[in-house]
């Protein structure tokens, strides 16, 4: 074999070489930027972790820190720095006692919170309910309410405080409410 014949059979391995290099580069970087968002995240949720335990001690665990219902959640997020829960007095970080809370100066009732919603539609069922068939009852119900997308959300915040017990059967999961006397937990 000549030098001319083994360098031409060489050729292709080395393109398919440095392609390969190439390629594994570009994963490497992309892994890495992957990694850090990932550390992000993690961060994020160990924040939400400390909070959830400094309001676990709360008579009424269903009462979580209030929001300003007539600010947009963008507007909130723009204005106040990332850490701003944690540097409110404990009386803006509390739900006020009472059923008819107050929000701000104005004097306006504050609208029925979603997860108290949900839990008086769970408590009108003896079975396990579908979060759509419960977002659709929500909405014939409270027609003023648009709850689309946080139901779920809600509902599985609701499972995690124990208030309410997941089922899952197949590919559908369903929700029934926990009796006040019985210990919750996720199914």
């Amino acid at each position: 074999m000549t030098s001319q014949s083994a360098g031409t059979l060489r050729s292709p391995y080395v393109e398919q070489a440095v392609s390969d290099l190439e390629e594994n580069r570009r994963r490497q970087h992309e892994l890495t930027e992957r990694i850090r968002v990932l550390k992000h995240e993690e961060a994020l949720l160990a924040d939400i972790l400390k909070l959830a335990e400094r309001y676990e001690g709360f008579e009424d665990p269903s009462r979580l820190p209030e929001q300003v219902q007539e600010e947009p959640v963008g507007a909130r997020a723009k204005r106040a720095p990332a850490n701003a829960a944690s540097q409110r007095p404990a009386s803006a970080r509390t739900a006020p006692a009472g059923g008819t809370a107050k929000t701000g100066a104005k004097g306006k009732s504050r609208p029925p919170l979603l997860g108290d919603l949900l839990a008086e539609l769970l408590g009108n069922h003896k079975e396990p309910r579908l979060a759509a068939e419960l977002r659709d009852e929500l909405r014939k119900k409270y027609p003023d309410r648009k709850p689309t997308p946080q139901v779920r959300n809600t509902l599985e915040s609701l499972v995690a405080r124990g208030r309410v017990r997941r089922h899952k059967q197949q590919r559908s999961v369903m929700y029934t409410l926990v009796k006040p006397g019985k210990a919750g937990g996720a199914g």
